[in-house]
């Protein structure tokens, strides 16, 4: 038998690539490299090479498939639909289930465990907060460029897991909190949840949801991917309309759907949070703010564009914010993030992140938009202090604030257990 893992690449799947090479512009890493391993058609030859008994899953077949960035950008690409995405991640479950490494327990423990527990999250989360004050990271070279992504977290730490908020009359959206966005980037949440208020909706965050499992099915970790989002589904169920103000999060909760009738309606009901506050500008719930004659660049996240296929929410936010939205690296490759890659390809990440600030500098924007937690970390990483990186729903509701403050104070902590 080929494949051990329970759900294997599907070969009517890989029979969909004729191989036309209209991914390879695309493709981060073939763009890099050169290499046709490294490209979409290439992984996909390999895979199916192993599906028909060609090949075995090997050490090479784990470097091929590892160094995929998952940032689906070939599927925008693909004349032919291949579900390059949910093959990917079957290939990195058979490399991580027939090549083991010595660090896959840790990264199953850090990517499938950790981040389902809430309390150990909110204590790692403060060992983080304290090491950001007393500047013990930057003793660190490698820990200490990847916090250098990372905003200061605050203490205490705020949650919005179980959180309820608004009129209770009004529809009801659900607000996935993911996991260590709800200590990292509660700022987003916070911005989140004060427009869905405004705009006509009570916000409930239920506290059984858990991590989405994005980071663990794009390592291989199959088993736990599975147990995290049947977890969701759960908590979940019933919800007519869930906001994900993480677009890596949001991708994958659009996944759910291969988990049956359940699965479906959580994936259904799923939408960025970009999506329901530009509904509500275009519908007047919410206002468009007048012109400040400043630009914002956009960044485009690989999860939203290529994962969700939102394009235009981003910019009809910040340009109803006031801004003169700009594309950040229009038709641009991935920031080099994607999860955990940066640590397990460090050099890769790298390469592509310096590439996307040089981009970002080039457009002369002093305030950039990002809808995605990791990208942003990779932005604050490389374009350094100077420049403003926010969430669009951040930037938006900073200017409604200040535009109304008045009648709108901005509120310092309310909504926060």
């Amino acid at each position: 038998m080929t494949w051990v893992t329970p759900h294997p690449p599907a070969a009517v799947d890989l029979d969909r690539c004729v191989t036309c090479g209209l991914c390879l512009p695309v493709c981060p890493t073939f763009r890099l490299t050169g290499d046709e391993s490294a490209s979409p058609r290439g992984r996909l030859t390999a895979i199916d090479a192993v599906g028909r008994g060609l090949a075995v899953v090997d050490e090479r077949f784990d470097e091929i498939t590892s160094f995929c960035l998952q940032c689906r950008a070939c599927e925008t690409a693909c004349p032919s639909l291949v579900p390059y995405g949910a093959i990917i991640e079957s290939a990195r479950a058979e490399a991580v289930a027939q090549v083991p490494h010595r660090s896959s327990r840790w990264e199953r423990i850090a990517l499938g465990r950790v981040v389902a527990r809430p309390a150990l999250i909110r204590m790692l989360s403060l060992v983080i907060a304290l090491t950001q004050r007393l500047g013990v990271l930057s003793w660190l070279p490698r820990l200490g460029d990847l916090a250098a992504g990372l905003r200061p977290i605050p203490v205490p730490l705020p949650s919005a897991r179980g959180g309820s908020w608004g009129d209770p009359s009004h529809p009801r959206v659900v607000l996935f909190t993911g996991c260590v966005a709800d200590a990292w980037f509660s700022d987003i949440h916070r911005a989140a949840i004060e427009l869905l208020v405004r705009a006509g909706y009570r916000v409930e965050a239920v506290s059984s949801q858990t991590c989405c499992g994005a980071l663990a099915a794009h390592a291989g970790h199959e088993a736990d991917a599975t147990r995290l989002a049947r977890r969701n589904i759960a908590a979940l169920e019933g919800a007519s309309m869930i906001a994900a103000d993480v677009a890596g999060c949001g991708a994958h909760l659009e996944t759910y759907a291969r988990f049956g009738a359940a699965g479906s309606a959580v994936a259904e009901a799923s939408s960025d949070i970009t999506e329901i506050i530009a509904d509500a500008i275009s519908d007047g719930r919410l206002p468009r703010l007048p012109p400040t004659g400043d630009r914002v660049a956009v960044q485009d996240p690989c999860h939203l564009e290529h994962g969700q296929r939102v394009t235009d929410a981003p910019y009809r936010i910040i340009e109803a914010a006031g801004y003169d939205a700009i594309a950040a690296d229009a038709g641009g490759l991935c920031c080099g993030a994607a999860g955990a890659y940066q640590i397990l390809h460090p050099s890769t990440g790298a390469t592509l992140g310096r590439a996307k600030a040089d981009r970002v500098i080039a457009t002369n924007a002093r305030i950039v938009a990002s809808a995605n937690a990791g990208c942003e970390m990779q932005l604050r990483r490389f374009l350094g202090e100077g420049t403003m990186i926010a969430h669009p729903v951040e930037i938006y509701r900073d200017r409604l604030v200040a535009s109304d403050v008045a009648r709108h104070p901005p509120r310092s902590g309310g909504i926060w257990r």
